[in-house]
């Protein structure tokens, strides 16, 4: 009887603990059945950015900051992330997120169906589109006037006046020279005297120092007379034309303008993809300085781009030069970019939410942007 008790009692001394042991690792939270959520993210994120302010750049000390920077610090502090950024082009900043090398991508991000094809999104912070800059007005002056002058258009009616004064000289000229002193034969002085007399004839100035002497000659003269009174008038009109156009062509007020004048832009963007759809010639350039300088400069009429990142140039580079016009097309969305299937996109969208509106957000927009 002892010997039975004693057997039963080393049994449940075995199995009692080997029993708790197994319960223990099925409860454990590395069993992905039990524990069936997402991975929690790190604390210290690698964020993917590029200088593109007002919404992404650094300052004097190397820090980084903008709008879109400022608005991602306040949502990753909420959260108690901690962010690394580093600075790439916008083609390793898109290759990188969509492999997941970046836990996000923030700056003046758009979101296009592309894009959502390789990566996630957050909720857009910040609705805009596409703009124009133009040089500011210096309503006309001696420079639009010389400016005008060498125009193709009005060099064209100049040339052409030329060239039909040139024929009438060079008659007159085949006409006189046999028998008339004022028209000397040998071809350069003899044309360059018949130029002169169709010139003043046509002018109705009429030096008197030459005129025809033969019957064909004055014929000429007649018929010339007569042409010239409809000539000058038509010509004049003509001149005045070319003027006025050149004088507005440079006059840029809607985006059907841009194809009238010397437009440029920002290579394989959104806006010079824009351009390419309208069939608008244009200047591309890398990047968004190069373009505003160029345009500063006279060499262009007008830049094309995204409206804000506009503001922000003209504002701080060219306040008494540029200035950008009151009309925007191409709606587009700036959001942060997120690896497919990232756990965070859901906490960042309840918090961007909240922060992306009212007077604190309105005051940070401001404060890079200025007023409208």
């Amino acid at each position: 009887m002892y010997s039975f008790l004693l057997r039963v009692f080393l049994l449940v001394s075995v199995l009692v603990p080997s029993t708790a042991w197994s319960t223990e690792q099925s409860l454990s939270p590395n069993d992905s059945a039990v524990s069936g959520s997402d991975p929690v993210p790190p604390t210290v994120l690698k964020v993917a950015t590029r200088e593109v302010p007002p919404f992404a750049y650094r300052n004097a000390q190397g820090e980084w900051q903008g709008i879109a920077i400022e608005l991602w610090q306040r949502v990753a502090d909420e959260l108690g992330l901690q962010s690394r950024y580093t600075a790439v082009s916008l083609e390793e900043m898109l290759r990188g997120i969509g492999s997941g090398d970046y836990d996000a991508a923030v700056g003046a991000l758009s979101v296009t169906p592309e894009r959502e094809t390789v990566f996630d999104f957050t909720h857009p912070f910040y609705r805009t589109g596409l703009g124009i800059a133009v040089p500011i007005d210096d309503g006309g002056g001696w420079w639009a006037l010389l400016r005008g002058l060498v125009s193709p258009r009005f060099l064209g009616v100049v040339a052409a006046l030329l060239g039909l004064l040139a024929i009438v000289g060079a008659l007159a000229w085949l006409l006189e020279r046999r028998r008339n002193a004022q028209f000397p034969r040998e071809p350069l002085r003899g044309i360059g005297a018949g130029l002169w007399w169709s010139s003043v004839t046509m002018t109705t100035v009429g030096y008197g120092d030459k005129a025809p002497i033969t019957f064909g000659g004055r014929i000429l003269g007649l018929v010339w007379m007569f042409a010239s009174v409809i000539l000058i008038s038509t010509i004049t009109a003509s001149l005045t034309t070319s003027l006025t156009l050149d004088a507005l062509s440079d006059k840029v007020s809607t985006e059907d303008d841009l194809a009238h004048v010397r437009t440029g832009s920002v290579a394989n963007s959104t806006s010079a993809r824009r351009l390419q759809r309208k069939g608008v010639a244009f200047r591309a350039f890398d990047d968004l300085g190069a373009a505003m300088q160029a345009l500063a400069d006279g060499e262009l009429d007008a830049v094309v781009y995204d409206r804000p990142l506009l503001r922000y140039r003209v504002r701080t580079e060219f306040p008494e030069r540029l200035q950008v016009l009151g009309i925007t097309f191409e709606p587009q969305d700036y959001a942060i970019g997120l690896p497919s299937g990232s756990a965070l996109r859901e906490p960042i969208n309840r918090h961007l939410l909240t922060h992306n509106r009212g007077a604190e957000w309105e005051a940070l927009v401001t404060r890079h942007l200025g007023d409208e």
